[in-house]
């Protein structure tokens, strides 16, 4: 017997508006900054985790709105089963 999962379940509650493509829904972004230079730079990293069958062609270089502001895909990678993505974003 198969198993099926409603992955959006995943991103409903810390989820924000994603919009790519002509495709809208929910992913998840996370800000991590980070101290560079022998801690005299501080910088943030963007990171945006989206349900794949939602967001599947995300490539480097595409434009994507995540809660009202602007990014540029960096780069996209598939998390363990392919079912979740990992989107690295840069600021525009």
């Amino acid at each position: 017997m198969a198993f099926t999962e409603d992955l959006s379940v995943f991103v409903a509650d810390f989820g924000v508006p994603v919009s790519a493509g002509g495709k809208n829904g929910l992913g998840i972004l996370d800000m991590p900054s980070e101290m560079i230079a022998d801690g005299v730079v501080l910088t943030t990293d963007y990171q945006l985790t989206v349900v794949t069958s939602d967001f599947s062609s995300f490539t480097a270089g595409d434009n994507v709105t995540v809660d009202g502001l602007s990014y540029k895909v960096r780069s996209p990678e598939l998390i363990d089963d392919g079912k979740f993505t990992k989107v690295m974003l840069m600021r525009t």
